[in-house]
């Protein structure tokens, strides 16, 4: 790991700090709590809120009391070490792009299935027809992509969500005999928190054993990994 703050940095440690804030204001969602990826002996899969009572006796009584729910909730927050982390390989990190007040940073349009190259080359002509800049990843699986619209401040995600709509609409609409076989949902998927929830998440990109597959990373115009992914 890298200490980030606290003494003169070197280039390299400098370079990286410039990377995490970048990182950091691009992919903003809930800073109170995050979501992190397990996997069991059994090989599923899934992710949970970080939580420092996670599996405690007699604290933590998952899975008969959800999360959301819990009495004892002790959510690790988001900070420039979860970003780092990440980065590293030392854990899997999602976001949950959904505020409390139902508005968000981002939003992003999940393509998965055969024909996800294709369906994100339409989506993103569509957007560029729309004048709405977007930033395409590659998945976690490897099995489609991720399109990201990011805001210069948090809006309602009922309006992100029409922002992506008009993207979907007008991509569908250049291809009526095709459609988008590969689209799966939006991020956020909700206009309003559920109570008791967090709203759905999504992994975050750039993870560093994804990266060694070639997933999660920015893909160029070829949907060929970016040269310079920062």
């Amino acid at each position: 790991s890298y200490p980030l703050f606290g003494y003169e940095l070197t280039d390299y440690e400098a370079l990286f700090e410039e990377k995490l804030e970048l990182f950091a204001a691009r992919f903003r969602g809930r800073t109170d709590v995050f979501p992190v990826r397990w996997e069991n002996r059994a090989g599923r899969s899934g992710y949970s809120p970080a939580c420092r009572n996670e599996w405690v006796p007699g604290v933590c009584e998952k899975p008969r009391v959800r999360c959301g729910q819990c009495p004892v909730q002790a959510f690790v927050p988001v900070t420039g070490e979860t970003h780092a982390a990440h980065l590293e390989g030392r854990l899997v990190a999602g976001v949950y792009p959904l505020l409390a007040d139902d508005s968000c940073w981002l939003c992003a349009i999940d393509l998965d299935g055969a024909s996800w190259r294709d369906d994100v080359a339409a989506v993103r002509d569509a957007a560029r027809r729309l004048d709405v800049p977007v930033a395409i990843e590659r998945s976690r699986s490897g099995d489609g992509a991720h399109v990201w619209i990011f805001f210069t401040r948090p809006i309602a995600a009922e309006i992100a969500r029409a922002v992506a709509a008009a993207v979907i609409t007008e991509a569908t609409a250049g291809r009526p005999e095709v459609g988008l076989a590969a689209y799966d949902r939006l991020f956020p998927s909700q206009d309003v928190m559920p109570k008791g929830g967090f709203g759905n998440l999504i992994a975050l990109p750039l993870q560093r054993e994804a990266r060694g597959r070639g997933c999660t990373v920015f893909l160029d115009d070829d949907l060929e990994p970016a040269n310079d992914q920062w």
